[in-house]
């Protein structure tokens, strides 16, 4: 069961470049996700449509990556395979069953004669908490069979093979559309439509197959963690070979993108290079301002964030659907109505969306601060 409890021993090894990281990651997360109503945001803090990379695009894959950074922590002493095994398969059937629960919240409707309940047969299944469980339990399965370097042999093959179930299982001359791939004919297959996301066709951005590419950014997550473990004596040792590696995966993503799009929604093979290389990069920014050099700017907030980020990520989705089941005529739900009357009438078009998001992602921050303050962390 998911529970509130006392935080980690500040005695355990702990980097505060990672919580930051995993922070950052959340607050952007939250950013991209509520952006205000009336008006459209800015395109960098929009998903691409499909083919293309945006900032929002990076969003994701980070929060995978710092999955994998935090299993490396996890797994630093030694575990019998059973328990392992066994708190593995629970933490993802718990997260899973989350990720099911906030997509049927809030499991009723308004209608005509009063409230009825939303049938399960309508709920989504895939989504973004369901995608974490299955890729932290395949990359949870192999860290504990396979050392590192057969760690990278097995990112390489789960690309190179989703390249090739996309390429050849797919419609005729459909491999990379949204209906036509093998993913969606997969998904179609084991799913009835109302279980699917429902604004793209029959696509589901967070479908099955999916999982197999996205396993690889939790993968490089718990690799550059260990090479930080390798030198927690002298971190900076770290650093270098970590941005050599990040922007070497960048020019393989790019380089690979005339065969393979860059495309989130589809979480291609090029995507995968590009924003784990990113991620490399950005991660070892922070360790050197962070752990190198000391610095405290912004680090308390995005602490708070870093060190409860399943609490707040459930509290963001669940808050904004619930801020809109009071219906305020003439503009739809609360929420709205705060976005258009509220920030839209303050300052028209992008500007206003991005304030109204960020005082969101504020609140959002402020209820992070006060389990913070009290030394409670969602553990699952």
């Amino acid at each position: 069961m998911a529970s509130l409890s006392p935080a980690p021993s500040p005695n355990r090894t702990r980097f505060a470049a990672l919580d930051v990281f995993r922070g950052l990651t959340i607050f952007l997360m939250i950013l991209v996700n509520t952006s205000g109503p009336g008006a459209e945001a800015f395109p960098i803090l929009v998903h691409a449509r499909w083919i293309g990379f945006t900032a929002a695009d990076l969003v994701f894959p980070t929060f995978l990556f710092v999955m994998g950074n935090a299993m490396a922590f996890a797994l630093a002493r030694p575990i019998p395979t059973a328990p392992y095994l066994l708190r593995l398969l629970r933490r993802s059937a718990i997260i899973f069953a989350l990720g099911v629960l906030m997509y049927w919240f809030p499991f009723f409707r308004m209608g005509e004669h009063g409230a009825s309940w939303i049938p399960f047969s309508e709920t989504r299944i895939p989504g973004v908490l369901q995608r974490l469980a299955l890729c932290y339990l395949a990359a949870g399965l192999l860290v504990r069979g396979l050392r590192p370097r057969a760690l990278v042999v097995a990112c390489a093959a789960l690309l190179v093979g989703y390249w090739f179930l996309l390429v050849h299982f797919g419609l005729p001359g459909e491999a990379f559309s949204k209906t036509g791939n093998a993913g969606t004919l997969l998904d179609n297959a084991l799913l009835p439509p109302a279980h699917l996301y429902r604004k793209d066709h029959g696509f589901d951005p967070e479908g099955l197959l999916g999982t197999l590419p996205a396993t690889v950014n939790v993968l490089a997550g718990y690799l550059a963690s260990l090479a930080v473990l390798r030198h927690k004596a002298n971190v900076r040792r770290a650093l270098a070979p970590m941005v050599a590696t990040g922007v070497a995966l960048v020019v393989a993503g790019l380089a690979w993108a005339p065969w393979f799009p860059i495309a989130k929604k589809l979480w291609t093979g090029s995507f995968v290079l590009l924003t784990t290389g990113c991620d490399l990069v950005l991660l070892a920014a922070l360790i050197w301002l962070y752990e190198c050099r000391k610095v405290e700017w912004g680090k308390r907030f995005f602490l708070v964030l870093g060190r409860n980020p399943l609490a707040i990520y459930l509290f963001s989705e669940i808050f904004v659907v619930a801020l809109n089941l009071v219906r305020v005529p003439g503009y739809g739900g609360l929420y709205d109505w705060i976005g258009i009357a509220g920030f839209q009438a303050l300052w028209p078009g992008a500007v206003g969306a991005l304030l109204c998001a960020l005082a969101y992602t504020l609140v959002c921050w402020a209820l992070g601060w006060l389990l913070d303050r009290r030394g409670l962390i969602l553990k699952v």
